[in-house]
């Protein structure tokens, strides 16, 4: 519990402050498809960085290394979050945003549900580094499902 209260207050305050680190382009996409693109690789990769130090033999201290490395993929998931709610809403045009919008949170609530659960059996069946890799690995799928999105109104608009 005392973990959770500042990582919400933080994600929050990470999440208003998004708009400012992504570059804005004039027609609403290039630069915001770019920036999922980026942010969500960035993102696959951080999971992945802390099964490698974890499993480094270095001597870090592993409570640490989990802190540290969650710490860090809360910043950039927050900013990924919001770049992306961004794009639901260009992408959904004036006529059917509220549709669009709510198509989404739907969506999204869902896949908080399955990720939970199995990032709960994958707990069971491997521990920690089991996560882990499960997140990289659905990290990695969201990096894939950015690459063919339409980086242009006329595109986006087909």
């Amino acid at each position: 519990g005392g973990f959770m209260a500042p990582w919400t207050i933080f994600y929050g305050l990470v999440q208003a402050a998004a708009p400012a680190l992504v570059a804005r382009s004039p027609d609403g996409l290039s630069k915001e498809v770019r920036a999922a693109q980026l942010w969500s690789a960035a993102l696959a990769l951080i999971p992945a960085a802390i099964i490698v130090a974890l499993q480094s033999g270095l001597g870090l201290a592993p409570d640490l290394v989990l802190v540290f490395g969650l710490a860090v993929f809360g910043i950039v998931f927050a900013v990924n979050s919001s770049v992306h709610s961004y794009l639901i809403l260009a992408y959904a045009g004036s006529e059917k945003a509220a549709e669009d919008v709510g198509f989404y949170y739907a969506a999204n609530a869902l896949g908080r549900f399955g990720g939970t659960l199995f990032s709960g059996l994958l707990y069971q069946w491997g521990g920690i580094t089991a996560c882990l890799a499960g997140s990289a690995a659905m990290l990695i799928a969201c990096f894939l499902f950015t690459l063919p999105l339409p980086s242009t109104a006329a595109r986006a608009k087909a």
